[in-house]
């Protein structure tokens, strides 16, 4: 009986897998090499020391997590990404049992593989408009191919890279048990995300002073995880304003802060943030950017709370069973606000979302959709057979 596969999974230098609050790639990496596991595969993790997921081995390039630097201005970050992909180069060079690299690393992990000698399959989890000059001419040399997050993340790619792309796994998360039956259906709308400007939530506060309805926003901001945490770096750090999500905050989500119609609770994980979505009559999503994946959107449905806002990027895509959401069209405030003002939140249909999340996205369906793919790529990549002699 020959080997397992083996994959090094790629999760970058930037959070602990599982992270400790937010973390979207990470907590879907969280999600995904354990159903790997399940299905035979040896995973070898690339990522920072205070990673506690359990793997059949750990590659480690830092010995803690650099989140807190992944907006400082280039000259200050740019040898991050490098130096973690130097690492996990040298530690390729040093051993041939590396069947394939599945990145999931923002460009570097797109182009620092491409001449290791190893198949490589690049996850897309962001923007595909971010980097014209490498999306625009990537040649992956018949080793590097991209998997994107959804289909309508892939529809916007440019040529070049969507010639190298072999489709799209959905995100998926653990379908999680509703809260204890101590958790009502509560009149509030929550927005679960990192705030920042693509995510709208100053547009959400906006709305509730509108409509009357409340507005719980929860996710970090910047690298500050809570209220307490982002006051006291205001108040000791002078360049704490250079971060533009904490700069955007302090400017246009702050001033409408009220502690009741609108409330920044930061960045909840497990039960407590469970709880507050399973309690909410809807996730808000007012987008202002081509949303690639929804981890949030997926959580949200596997815990029976419908999505409401505009139809930008995968949204349409994700919410596109009748009662799961209800979406408007980009940029449309004042038909958003009728809505919520009316309370046609209320009338999406709880059973189906959770009816959706457990026949779309599970945790275990992204797995094959992913083993899939390694056998796709490893396909692609083989030698050509020789004939005898």
């Amino acid at each position: 009986m020959g080997r397992p596969l083996t994959v090094l999974v790629d999760a970058g230098p930037w959070l602990p897998v599982p992270p400790q609050g937010y973390g979207g790639i990470e907590a879907v990496l969280a999600t995904l090499v354990p159903e790997l596991r399940r299905l035979g595969v040896r995973v070898v993790l690339a990522t920072v020391g205070a990673s506690s997921l359990e793997v059949d081995e750990q590659v480690t390039t830092f010995s803690e997590p650099r989140f807190a630097e992944i907006a400082a201005p280039y000259n200050r970050v740019m040898g991050v990404a490098a130096a973690h992909v130097d690492a996990v180069l040298r530690e390729l060079r040093g051993r041939d049992d590396i069947d394939i690299v599945h990145s999931h690393l923002e460009a570097w992990g797109l182009v620092g593989y491409a001449d290791a000698g190893i198949p490589v399959l690049h996850t897309l989890h962001w923007d595909l408009a971010k980097h014209p000059e490498l999306y625009g001419r990537f040649d992956g040399r018949g080793r590097v191919f991209v998997n994107g997050v959804s289909a309508a993340q892939l529809a916007g790619a440019p040529p070049a890279l969507r010639r190298h792309a072999l489709g799209h796994v959905h995100l998926a998360t653990p379908l999680a048990e509703r809260p204890g039956p101590d958790v009502a259906v509560d009149d509030h709308l929550v927005v679960l995300a990192r705030l920042t400007p693509g995510k709208g939530q100053d547009v959400a506060a906006r709305l509730a002073h509108r409509t009357g309805r409340r507005v719980v926003l929860a996710g970090p901001v910047g690298p500050h995880h809570t209220a307490a945490e982002l006051a006291d770096a205001l108040a000791t750090d002078p360049r704490a304003r250079d971060h533009p999500d904490v700069a955007w905050f302090c400017d246009r989500v702050a001033p409408l802060l009220d502690g009741d119609r609108v409330r920044w609770v930061g960045a909840l994980r497990g039960v407590e943030r469970d709880r507050l979505v399973a309690s909410a009559s809807a996730q808000l999503c007012p987008l202002r950017w081509e949303e690639p994946g929804g981890t949030g959107i997926v959580e949200s449905l596997a815990l029976g709370t419908p999505v409401v806002g505009y139809a930008r990027g995968c949204l349409p895509e994700l919410l596109d069973e009748p009662g799961t959401g209800l979406l408007v069209a980009r940029d449309d405030e004042d038909t958003l606000a009728g809505l919520l003002a009316a309370g046609a939140d209320r009338t999406l249909d709880r059973d189906a979302c959770r009816a959706a999340a457990r026949r779309r996205f599970t945790p275990a369906g992204m797995a094959r959709g992913y083993r899939d793919l390694y056998d796709d790529v490893l396909a692609r990549t083989a030698p050509p057979a020789t004939g005898a002699a």
